[in-house]
């Protein structure tokens, strides 16, 4: 009867905002009234005007309200990425939100979900995406899941609406860490600044108690031994450019008299400049004579040290240990 009303005297009302079943049981009561007599309708007003007296508090009531009612009060990062997930959202609609989640987890929600609520999640991803989200799910609660799905051609708009804002809401949400890397790059660096006895020491207990980490740590690690593996020939002359020539004799030097691999990083270097120039950095090397281990680990550590840089600055790509096995 309110709305009746309200709509009755030409003001609007944003029903849109409701779930669509309280939207249709709306209809519903609007639809079962006939005639209603002054007395009632007054009594009825009275009623939802002192309702309306005693309330002391209104807030947005939904998560969108409040993201906009709270922006200005935000942290702006947290405000911009809270915004930028309202912009998704039309009328209620979260499963923009859902299909813009990384692959794996939707594969979550697969391995997680009810079947149903999985078929229903399913259909909603782009056929690229699904048959993705396929391949990575076992093979038996796939089979079920795509069964299920013959099961969704009645389900009302607004339990699929719904079902799509408990997913976003459950499946969006980060969890605040303490470290910005992942373990294996965070020893990975420090191992890359200790000396090698210390590193190889370290990464043989590793091995020891676990070999899978231990593994990971090791393709992190990049020493001088792996120049000649994991950089390509053409980034060789940027990578030594910034070097102190000093700092590279002696790196030289030393590496073209240790092991084996030390060797060999050695010569990828100077095969990978100029004859002229190689003949030089060779000349001086050999006059750099014999280097004491405590100089010889600070230059090639310089050396490697201006390669990772270059590294995580986008400005070379080093080669990934696991391709150049499957190349071979």
């Amino acid at each position: 009867m309110i709305v009746q009303m309200l709509i009755g005297d030409g003001g609007t009302l944003s029903l849109a905002e409701l779930p669509e079943s309280i939207q249709e049981a709306l209809t519903g009561e609007l639809s079962a009234i006939r005639l209603v007599d002054r007395d009632t309708v007054a009594a009825v007003a009275e009623e939802f005007a002192n309702e309306l007296e005693t309330v002391g508090l209104s807030a947005p009531g939904t998560r969108d309200g409040a993201i906009l009612a709270l922006a200005d009060h935000l942290s702006p990062p947290l405000a911009e990425r809270l915004k930028a997930q309202t912009d998704q959202v039309r009328n209620g609609d979260h499963w923009p939100l859902v299909v813009d989640l990384p692959l794996d987890r939707i594969v979550e929600i697969m391995a997680r979900e009810s079947i149903e609520v999985c078929a229903i999640a399913l259909s909603k991803l782009p056929v690229s995406k699904a048959a993705e989200v396929l391949q990575k799910t076992p093979g038996e609660r796939a089979r079920r899941i795509t069964f299920a799905m013959s099961r969704t051609a009645n389900i009302s708009p607004d339990t699929v609406r719904r079902i799509g804002a408990a997913l976003s809401h459950d499946y969006r949400r980060t969890t605040d860490v303490a470290f910005d890397k992942a373990p294996v790059q965070r020893l990975g660096a420090i191992l890359n600044s200790t000396v090698t006895d210390t590193r190889e020491d370290m990464l043989e207990g590793l091995g020891a108690t676990d070999p899978e980490f231990a593994s990971d740590v090791r393709k992190a690690i990049f020493t001088f031994k792996d120049i000649a593996t994991r950089i390509k020939p053409t980034d060789i002359p940027n990578c030594i450019r910034a070097v102190d020539s000093e700092v590279l004799t002696t790196a030289l030097a030393a590496s073209l008299a240790g092991e084996d691999a030390l060797v060999a990083s050695a010569e990828f270097i100077l095969a990978n400049v100029s004859q002229r120039m190689a003949g030089q950095m060779r000349e001086d090397a050999a006059d750099r004579g014999n280097v004491k281990k405590s100089d010889a680990e600070l230059a090639m550590t310089a050396v490697t040290k201006e390669i990772r840089e270059m590294s995580d600055a986008g400005l070379i790509t080093l080669i990934d240990p696991d391709e150049a096995e499957d190349d071979e």
